[in-house]
């Protein structure tokens, strides 16, 4: 019974921390006051990204692609100030 009780509690633990390093971010801005997704977009290209997708996720613009210097990202924005919220680690 112990075992179970252990066993379930790691797996839960580790569920838990694996969901926060995909991306546990949150903005609250109303929708009347996004900038569009294109013009983000455009912003990160223009600063040498390659974006590959931009999804609403939490009420965040979150961004697929490459930085400037081409590495992989996953990046969340404030839809109404293009401010970074936050970036998902990628694996090496």
């Amino acid at each position: 019974m112990k075992r179970t009780s252990f066993a379930l509690a790691a797996f839960f633990s580790l569920a838990s921390a694996g969901a926060l390093a995909h991306g546990d971010f949150k903005c609250d801005v109303p929708k009347a006051e996004w900038q569009p997704q294109m013009e983000l977009q455009r912003k990160l290209t223009a600063e040498g990204w390659k974006v590959r997708q931009v999804k609403v996720d939490n009420g965040c613009y979150e961004v697929y692609g490459f930085d400037s210097t081409g590495k992989r990202i996953e990046i969340y924005f404030n839809p109404k100030t293009f401010e970074k919220i936050g970036e998902v680690k990628q694996p090496s």
